[in-house]
């Protein structure tokens, strides 16, 4: 057991430090005033530094590294904002590593190596109007008709929402009950019969679209199956690895809340001396530096037991759920002991403070991880329903 980062993470994680606090603030800051995602030429340029599929095969237009070289980018980018790093996310963790895992070799060929490039964004589509914790009660259908599928139903929460190029939607593919029935198709943006609806106005996650996507109709050619019915196993095992992006990205507010606010503390003075030398600071910095720490050691113990794989849900989950309390609560002390600097929207403290509660929603709520847990733990799935 090795807690020591190799000399090539270590490059890999200084360079993507550099680039995001040299470059990423303004973009951030605008992104966050305007409701924006990040421009396609920056997204073009994360792709020419190797900043996009970094965990994805080099076959397919990937960096060929492993989960957790991926997630320590990820955090570096998601310091500065969850928009910035956003990108990232949909690229190492998000649908494309499904497509990648389970999709046909023409769908993989077409779409994995063009988000490597920078050329195409590919979002997920899970929750409905009456299902997001209860994934498999979707109504959306994907029906069989000789040469295409035909989706029909409406979509909710897509973060990526009328923005991306196309959507990795889960969908009802046969008429088996429950989870037996639900898989997963492509759905390139512009296809007939698939709109959107306005982006959604959130309490933070400004700079990531949100949208109801909405299917009349929408003829879907076969090879863009995803996972066809009675795959939803394998969606979960992907998205195993996605609740490792989830909690990162979490981490990440946490993190870099304590980076800014350990630099405030030794600058602002009160009473004739820098906030820092009063015992009650130091108590809450030693605080939020033992949560950060252990929220990073837990999401890390996931991505490297899982080796170039997917983690499991144990781990994943214990590690979003961590990571998702604790980031609420760094970001919140960080808030108070900045005063009215982190209270001002100038300043991009209240902004990490508003993310990090979505991170605790997006990807299966903060209670959904436990339940999770408490199944892995004694081996058998809870009847929710009963």
């Amino acid at each position: 057991m090795n807690f020591q980062l190799t000399d090539d993470q270590r490059d890999l994680q200084e360079a993507a430090r550099r680039f995001a606090r040299e470059t990423l603030p303004p973009v951030a800051a605008r992104l966050e005033a305007e409701n924006m995602p990040p421009s396609r030429e920056l997204i073009k340029q994360y792709a020419e530094l190797g900043f996009l599929g970094i965990n994805v095969p080099e076959e397919l237009g990937g960096m060929g590294l492993g989960n957790l070289e991926a997630l320590i980018v990820l955090e570096e980018f998601g310091k500065i904002s969850s928009a910035v790093a956003f990108p990232i996310f949909e690229s190492a963790v998000g649908p494309v590593r499904a497509i990648e895992r389970f999709g046909g070799e023409a769908l993989k060929k077409r779409v994995v190596p063009a988000v490597c490039r920078g050329e195409m964004i590919v979002a997920v589509s899970m929750s409905e109007p009456d299902a997001g914790s209860a994934l498999t009660d979707l109504s959306t259908r994907a029906v069989d008709d000789g040469g295409d599928l035909v989706l029909t139903g409406t979509k909710r929460w897509c973060s990526g929402g009328g923005h991306a190029d196309g959507y990795v939607v889960y969908c009802r593919m046969s008429d088996e009950p429950g989870a037996r029935g639900i898989g997963a198709v492509f759905v390139d943006a512009g296809m007939p019969g698939l709109s959107f609806g306005p982006n959604e106005e959130l309490m933070g996650f400004r700079g990531i679209p949100s949208s109801d996507l909405m299917f009349d109709e929408c003829r879907v050619p076969k090879e863009n199956i995803v996972v066809p019915a009675g795959g939803f196993k394998k969606l979960m095992e992907a998205f195993d690895l996605e609740r490792c992006g989830n909690a990162t990205m979490s981490m990440a507010q946490a993190s870099g809340a304590l980076e800014d606010v350990i630099e405030y503390v030794q600058e602002r003075k009160q009473f004739g001396k820098p906030i820092v030398d009063f015992q009650a600071v130091q108590l809450k910095l030693a605080e939020m530096q033992m949560q950060v720490d252990a929220a990073r050691l837990l999401i890390w113990r996931a991505a490297a037991n899982a080796q170039d794989g997917l983690p499991s849900i144990q781990e994943s989950s214990v590690a979003k759920c961590f990571a998702n309390s604790i980031s609420r609560e760094v970001t919140g002390n960080a808030v108070q002991l900045m005063g009215a600097y982190g209270y001002s929207k100038e300043f991009p403290m209240e902004r990490r403070m508003r993310d990090a509660w979505g991170w605790g929603i997006a990807g299966g709520a903060i209670d959904i991880q436990k339940t999770n847990i408490a199944s892995a733990m004694v081996g058998r799935r809870f009847n929710q329903r009963a």
